[in-house]
């Protein structure tokens, strides 16, 4: 595994792959991955490399000695230590399919994290949580105390000193203050194939239109419901025969799925946003 994953963007021009690579041989390091993607739309370069560096040399030597090109292309730059396991906390209601997954994807070394805390607004995950050794914390959602209950929560996240916030079918919807205030941190998974059928009972809706395919979309989450840029999606075929309760039991696999794959792809900084939309290297 790489030491170090660097990510940057910045306006497409000639010598940036040049400039960066040169300043990591001078610093000693191997290269073991590099993608990159030039988006002509906007003419915005993205680039993700993962690499090894020299005995003693850390996060701050690295961006000290990648100052020079980032500053001299404009770049908005991020170096990521590999050396320390990304803390997560998850938050649930009453379906636990999505977070079992989680859970198990990281028992079994599939997902590289830590779980620092499970907040739920219902009690159903306890259980699980005390049998993983997940502190969980009970903050349930009383009518006109959305202000004081999302204090709570952030106040947990800040605690658990969480590099990902991950609502594994967490049925709140989280304020514009909170969305904004964790803009690129938090990932939803929506019960649907965005943005077709969104609001309440997304299968029901599906199978009185007849559908055929169906699916899952992982997003990043904002102030506009369900708008967020989106990070990985997947769709099934199912058939006239099929109930909505058929459809449920499809769609839950699809969720977990998809919701793991999204993690993942995050913790090993391989997303980077662009504008509504997401760069995701493989």
């Amino acid at each position: 595994m790489p030491n170090f994953i660097l990510t940057l963007s910045c306006a497409d021009k000639p010598g940036i792959v040049a400039g960066v690579t040169s300043e990591l041989f001078g610093l000693g390091a191997n290269i073991a991955e590099s993608n990159q993607f030039w988006d002509k739309d906007t003419d915005k370069f993205f680039m993700r490399i993962g690499f090894t560096a020299p005995e003693g040399v850390d996060k701050d030597g690295v961006e000290r000695a990648l100052k020079p090109v980032v500053e001299r292309f404009e770049m908005k730059a991020a170096v990521a230590d590999q050396a320390r396991t990304p803390r997560i906390v998850i938050l649930v209601s009453k379906f636990d399919h999505a977070m079992l997954h989680l859970l198990y994807q990281i028992k079994v070394g599939s997902l590289r994290a830590e779980v620092a805390a499970i907040i739920s607004n219902h009690q159903d995950a306890r259980s699980i949580a005390e049998a993983e050794g997940v502190p969980f914390h009970y903050l349930p959602m009383a009518k006109g105390e959305k202000a004081a209950q999302e204090a709570e929560v952030l106040k947990v996240i800040k605690a658990a000193d969480a590099d990902l916030v991950v609502l594994a079918r967490y049925m709140q919807i989280l304020s514009d203050q909170l969305s904004t205030r964790l803009f690129g941190k938090v990932i939803n998974i929506h019960h649907s194939f965005l943005p077709s059928f969104k609001g309440a009972k997304p299968y029901h809706q599906a199978h009185e239109r007849g559908v055929k395919i169906i699916g899952a979309t992982a997003h990043y989450v904002t102030p506009d419901l369900d708008e967020g840029p989106i990070i990985e999606q997947e769709t099934a075929r199912v058939t006239h025969a099929m109930s909505p309760d058929d459809l449920i039991a499809v769609g839950r696999d699809i969720e977990s799925r998809v919701l793991g794959r999204a993690v993942k792809s995050h913790l090993e900084n391989r997303i980077m946003l662009n504008g509504h939309k997401t760069v995701v290297f493989a």
